[in-house]
């Protein structure tokens, strides 16, 4: 198991997956108390490292009188090697598994990857809509979410008021999570030595996640729409990866000869923000759609992302759709590239996911209506994620193919 490490990828697929569904859902045809069904499978794949398979079916109900039933199913699959966060050394190195019951040995000049690393996940989510008059209405959801080593759960409310003839929609929600830690071989005490006799605060733990947002979405003209969002969020409990480790030099420069591994820490709170920015223009039979988003956190990291997609239109109910995303982030003030002995710091990771990185994604689609409730969709692409900073990992290359089929019924 990889909890941080899934999570990560997990946020490369969220937003995939995302890109495939938006835009398919709320059907003009299913307003006569019918089914709408949005199905997805996902293959993600890095260069030597992690292999995912995700299927995600979302089911929409007309339950009569402007009332919707909302279903969401995913399952996923994670296989391969995840960087441990170790560095690269001239020699071989050895390293005990999460479970402290055997080791594994990483060779000379490489990036020391657990090979162990796998997990499953099934997740479902419910919500309802119902108006509370005629220009507002308000959504309660509920999700789970469990893993191997990992489970979550949530509640979310979110209301939403209609006013200037409809052209402007105010949005209002909130979201909290709990979730429970059961890592393999129990949570380790962190900034201890990684051993066989893994020393542990015990065989769980636990986090809370909260979540605000206010928006507001306008009508600009007949072709424009433009939406603006504010999410504040807030982290407490246990927030480190329980199964990554940070290398320990010596003054020389080389592995310490005494413990030279030592289990990662991070802190036990985390306050973050995000402004996200988003317009939709329509010419003619083509639809452009350009999003901003910054974010910060008290952990120092903020990030911009960036992204654009130009749907063209072929006519007789085709289209293609070509997509790119850049992604630039600062890392956290508790990011070590590796520790030195003598200064170990009160909290450290090596997780090159909290470094200064960029991420650049280049994607295209092809969709298809085959007949008047029915749409099926491709979707194809390539992310490339490196160092942008003083303390540099080795290029994540990874590529992707989506597969879409929409009804209604």
């Amino acid at each position: 198991m990889q909890l941080k490490k899934s999570k990560s990828v997990r946020k490369v697929l969220a937003v995939a997956t995302t890109s495939l569904l938006s835009g398919m859902a709320h059907s003009a045809n299913s307003g006569d108390n019918s089914w709408e069904m949005d199905s997805a499978v996902l293959f993600y794949s890095e260069a030597d490292r992690v292999s995912v398979i995700e299927p995600v079916v979302s089911l929409r109900k007309d339950m009569g009188d402007e009332h919707f039933l909302n279903l969401r199913f995913v399952f996923d699959s994670l296989t391969g090697s995840s960087p441990n966060g170790a560095i690269k050394t001239s020699s071989a190195q050895t390293f005990t598994t999460p479970s402290g019951n055997s080791t594994y040995i990483t060779a000379a000049n490489e990036t020391p990857l657990d090979s162990t690393f796998h997990d499953t996940r099934v997740a479902v989510n419910a919500e309802w809509e119902k108006p509370l008059n005629k220009t507002t209405k308000v959504t309660y959801g509920a999700n789970i979410s469990k893993e191997f080593d990992y489970q979550s759960l949530g509640v979310s409310a979110n209301f939403s008021w209609d006013f200037n003839n409809r052209n402007t929609t105010l949005t209002a929600g909130a979201a909290i999570n709990a979730d429970t830690i059961n890592p393999v071989g129990g949570v380790p005490t962190g900034l201890t030595a990684m051993s066989a006799s893994k020393l542990t605060t015990g065989s769980d733990d636990t986090k809370t996640v909260t979540d605000l947002i206010l928006g507001v979405t306008q009508v600009i003209n007949r072709t424009t729409l433009m939406q603006l969002n504010l999410n504040i969020g807030s982290d407490s409990g246990y927030m480190t990866d329980p199964y990554k480790i940070l290398s320990v030099l010596d003054g020389s420069g080389n592995l310490r000869a005494t413990d030279p591994y030592l289990y990662e820490k991070r802190p036990d709170s985390r306050s973050r923000q995000a402004l996200y920015w988003k317009t939709v223009m329509g010419f003619s039979d083509d639809v452009l759609n350009l999003s901003y988003r910054y974010y910060w956190d008290d952990w120092d990291v903020s990030s911009h992302t960036i992204e654009a997609k130009y749907r063209f239109s072929l006519g007789d109910k085709q289209y293609i759709q070509p997509e790119v995303r850049y992604y630039l982030q600062d890392k956290a003030n508790f990011y070590y590239y590796n520790l030195v002995d003598g200064a170990i710091p009160t909290y450290a990771s090596a997780d090159y996911r909290l470094a200064d990185l960029k991420t650049t994604t280049l994607a295209f689609k092809y969709g298809i209506d085959l007949d008047k409730d029915s749409e099926f969709a491709v979707r194809i692409g390539k992310m490339n994620q490196t160092s942008n900073g003083d303390a540099p990992f080795e290029d994540v290359d990874a590529t992707f193919v989506q597969l879409n089929y929409r009804m209604v019924f």
